[in-house]
């Protein structure tokens, strides 16, 4: 039975009309009040954000309900728990004795306990006869008890944000994967759009984003890049059906028409070769997007084998291996994500440079790229360079070859 209930802190510490409403608060609690002290805390360490406790007091609350050995608080009495502030350090990891008082401190500000000091501020316990406790001096765990319910609902809201920002983040990736895909997409596959714009407003759309960003934030983002990725889509689709309509009327006057374009979620894993039949047999899908016009048949500087030679690592992201332009073409297109190169940077290295001869340099980049900090400023870099006439794929390629021979020599010296 415990008869001695003190409401001011002893020595120097001050008392508040704060700590007078929590006090109120925790002696109105009803005795129906039962509730299970660990989910409780469960709870308060899920709002820490909201209440304002750190996970160093966290600790110390932890440690203070493992010196009541009931796992049920009752409401409408107090909770008393009376540790050395040595015993209390103890159970909380060892916790120098400046930090605990501080964080006791912090406990008793915010509400989550209460003090309940002695005569001479000891912390103590009196029993009497019967071995019961009839007078008991420390920390009241009781405020626990009483806003139980207030933790479970800002618990459940906070679990709530998180799943709303887990969502609107899972939004923003698979949205910016798709832009980028179909984008590249577009490209190969000769479609015809203003694939430029395209570019710039994704590489607008795709900045970092903070750790910590609010939904107010992430929200924004993610609908402005579902716009574009609709947008792209639908511009995909209407080439779809368009090219599907030509090979069927083909079909009926006699004609034998080879044009079967993969749709988007084969491309990802292996191009196939492309057959036009979406545009004019002397139009060249650049031409309609307004691009630099390349020489063609495309530029084929160098032997694939001498390529392969001097750049091995594209090898390692062709699906089905490298046998022809194609499949290096294809390898290329898989890689340029990976190393962080923007669909714009891309589509113009092809333009300057020929698919293939792009392709090419997109392979020496990867085999430099752990001494390239920027790939996609590298790349805009050499295609600038090719459009003044003043770059070759001569030197980068025997560079690579024979630092390729250097290196076991290297080792055995």
């Amino acid at each position: 039975m415990q008869t001695a209930q003190s409401t001011t802190p002893y020595g120097r510490r001050p008392y508040s009309l704060a700590l007078m409403a929590n006090q109120i608060a925790a002696k109105s609690c009803s005795s129906q009040t039962i509730v299970d002290k660990w989910r409780v805390l469960d709870d308060i360490r899920k709002a820490n954000a909201a209440l304002g406790v750190s996970d160093r007091t966290l600790s110390v609350l932890n440690a203070l309900l493992s010196f009541h050995q009931d796992t049920i608080l009752n409401g409408g009495e107090a909770i008393i728990v009376f540790p050395s502030n040595k015993n209390l350090a103890q159970r909380a990891n060892g916790m120098a004795d400046n930090t605990l008082r501080r964080h006791l401190a912090a406990l008793v500000e915010l509400g989550l306990i209460l003090r309940r000091d002695s005569p001479n501020g000891k912390r103590y316990a009196r029993k009497g006869e019967g071995g019961e406790i009839e007078e008991a001096f420390g920390f009241d765990l009781s405020p626990l008890v009483a806003r139980a319910a207030e933790f479970k609902a800002l618990a459940t809201e906070t679990r709530a944000r998180e799943k709303l920002l887990r969502s609107l983040r899972d939004r923003i990736t698979i949205s910016r994967r798709d832009i980028d895909k179909m984008i590249a997409t577009g490209l190969y596959e000769g479609v015809a759009a203003d694939w430029t714009a395209f570019s710039k407003s994704f590489d607008q759309l795709n900045v970092r984003i903070p750790r910590k960003a609010p939904a107010e934030v992430l929200a924004p983002l993610a609908g402005a890049l579902e716009q574009v990725a609709d947008q792209i889509r639908a511009i995909l689709e209407g080439h779809l059906q368009t090219t599907e309509i030509s090979a069927n009327g083909a079909h009926d006057e006699g004609h034998i028409q080879n044009s079967k374009p993969n749709p988007p979620s084969e491309f990802e894993a292996s191009l196939s070769e492309k057959k036009g039949a979406a545009v004019e047999p002397n139009e060249d899908p650049r031409a309609s997007l307004g691009l630099e016009l390349t020489p063609q048949p495309p530029k084929r500087s160098f032997p694939l084998p001498m390529v392969l030679e001097a750049c091995p690592d594209i090898a390692e992201h062709a699906p089905n291996g490298i046998r022809s332009w194609r499949d290096l073409m294809t390898a290329a297109t898989l890689v340029r994500p990976w190393l962080g190169i923007s669909p714009s940077a891309w589509e113009e290295a092809n333009a300057v440079l020929g698919p293939e001869d792009a392709a090419v340099i997109l392979a020496a980049i990867l085999q430099r790229s752990s001494s390239i900090n920027s790939p996609g400023g590298y790349l805009r870099n050499l295609t600038e360079k090719a459009r003044a006439g003043a770059f070759s794929l001569g030197p980068v390629l025997m560079a690579l070859i024979n630092a390729k021979i250097r290196a076991p020599a290297q080792k055995r010296a």
